[in-house]
């Protein structure tokens, strides 16, 4: 039996993820699989140095299958050969957010109970402060790769069904929850997105998302190695490297979130820039503004937004390439092998064009909240994900995002969607960053709040609630508006709405409505 690229099946029954590379070093040894600072590996290096890693796992640390291992620190050659040797023994990588504080990763560190606290060189410091608090051993990442006299790993005992990723959610309130993936939906991820972005081992995909996200590894990372492509692996975000790679590098396709968008967007090089050799753009993980995609759209590059959650692995919807700039907003169809649904607080299906809960299942979703079997029976339902997110579905089968469950504002017995707010509100001109939240209120149970961030000379309060004249029903419209220095967010950029909600409370109208 056979299958694509990488084998999904061969002697001796199911393979792991990390045989995607025996087989391309096999095939096309000295193709480059990887670009990442200094480091420059073909498929055959990339094979060996996984091997080697292994080995030292095992041999020097005593991994073995099912063993947890925690890895702190910036994009790195040595995370991605340590992905493909936790796949090699059957072990679990618990990848951990740089930019959380030392409390937020001892508490992951000490909830996942990892075998090693494996870091970057950059990471040292934080990573020891975490490893004394959690009692957990400390390996520096590149330590790893060094040559040594370890002999090679264990015959292969894992399977595809192992676990393979832990991954910690952000959230905006309570304690992060770790998301668990195993080997297979790391697999079926892959051949969703190959369909997606339409992968080939011709192209050549930038990584600029950080690979303590699900979105940095298997959007387009791991399905580029699945099917033998390059990838070149960014330590971080720089917007005038990124404008540069894309105009030089021979790359293809890239993933960027609508922040590092706005930052490519305000960079001197953008308006001048031309990218030769890109076929596509791919944005998601929010919503995304319309003028962003327009943008790219107008320059004939594809613009395509890809929807889901940490829980689906993370891709669950998308726009194709050639549907792109005629469905600009939208979030596309389900994914191959992807079912979704829009369902009522009854659990029914919606008709067309009314919002519900955005339901999902498939073969690339989490099977599990690692340690927390209540919250993973909250969230599902009959093998669906609920998201927690509101969408509709057109009579032509499109999805489109409305905003987030857990947001939505109950007003006098009407649902109001933040998101729908403020896509108006990224329309006007002098503000820099705007949420809509909702405030008690005596007579409605809930009012609309616009929470905003002005430049100087930017609107004052009354020009920005004009900006819903004639947009929205007027039940609708925020009833008061609140200024701040910058928007609170949390450790991965996101905006903290509950914070947003307690400032509003706060604030009276007379005090808020005013620059």
């Amino acid at each position: 039996m056979t299958a694509a690229p990488g084998g999904v099946v061969g002697r001796g029954g199911a393979r792991t993820l990390d045989t995607w590379l025996e087989t391309h070093a096999t095939h096309q040894p000295d193709k480059t699989a990887l670009i990442a600072g200094e480091t420059r590996w073909t498929y055959g290096d990339l094979c060996q140095a996984v091997e080697a890693m292994a080995g030292a796992l095992n041999q020097r640390h005593g991994v073995i299958r099912g063993d947890r291992m925690a890895y702190l620190g910036a994009n790195s050659a040595d995370e991605v050969a340590l992905f493909f040797a936790a796949a090699r023994l059957g072990a679990v990588v618990v990848p951990l957010n740089w930019r959380l504080s030392v409390d937020e990763l001892a508490f992951i560190v000490g909830n996942a109970a990892p075998r090693l606290l494996i870091h970057g060189t950059e990471s040292a410091s934080a990573a020891a402060q975490v490893a004394r608090r959690t009692g957990t051993p400390l390996v520096c990442g590149p330590e790893l790769l060094k040559p040594g006299d370890d002999p090679p790993p264990p015959p292969r005992q894992a399977a595809l069904s192992d676990p393979f990723l832990i991954v910690y959610t952000s959230g905006t309130t309570g304690r992060p929850k770790g998301a668990v993936l195993t080997q297979e939906a790391v697999l079926w991820n892959a051949l969703i997105s190959l369909h997606a972005h339409d992968l080939t081992a011709e192209d050549h995909t930038l990584n600029v998302l950080p690979l303590f996200h699900v979105g940095g590894i298997n959007i387009q990372m791991m399905p580029s190695f699945f099917v033998g492509a390059t990838v070149t692996l960014s330590a971080g975000f720089d917007p005038g490297a990124v404008i540069d790679a894309l105009a030089r590098s021979g790359i293809t396709t890239t993933v960027c979130v609508p922040t590092m968008m706005r930052a490519l967007m305000a960079h001197p090089a953008w308006e001048g820039a031309t990218f030769p050799t890109m076929r596509m753009l791919n944005t998601g993980s929010t919503d995304v503004p319309v003028d962003i995609l327009q943008a790219v759209n107008d320059r004939g590059i594809p613009m395509v937004q890809v929807y889901g959650a940490t829980e689906t692995g993370p891709i669950a919807t998308y726009q194709r390439a050639a549907e792109a700039a005629a469905t600009v907003g939208s979030i596309g169809r389900p994914g191959a092998h992807v079912d979704v649904r829009i369902v009522d607080p009854e659990g029914r299906d919606c008709p067309p064009d009314t919002p519900g809960e955005i339901w999902v299942r498939g073969p690339n979703m989490f099977s599990q909240y690692w340690d927390d079997a209540d919250a993973t029976e909250a969230a599902l339902s009959d093998g669906w994900f609920r998201t927690g997110d509101v969408g509709r579905r057109d009579a032509g089968g499109l999805l489109w995002f409305v905003g987030r469950l857990k947001h939505v504002i109950i007003s006098g017995g009407e649902n109001i969607y933040p998101a729908e707010l403020e896509r108006i509100l990224e329309t006007l001109h002098g503000l820099t960053e705007a949420a809509v939240v909702g405030r008690p209120d005596a007579r409605w149970g809930e009012v609309p709040v616009v929470v905003a961030v002005s430049t100087a000379g930017g609107p004052d309060a009354r020009g920005v609630l004009a900006a819903f004249d004639d947009q929205i029903a007027r039940f609708k419209w925020p009833k008061d508006v609140v200024f701040l220095d910058a928007l609170p967010r949390n450790a991965l950029g996101k905006v903290e709405v509950d914070t947003l909600r307690a400032i509003a409370a706060r604030v009276s109208e007379n005090g808020a409505a005013s620059k």
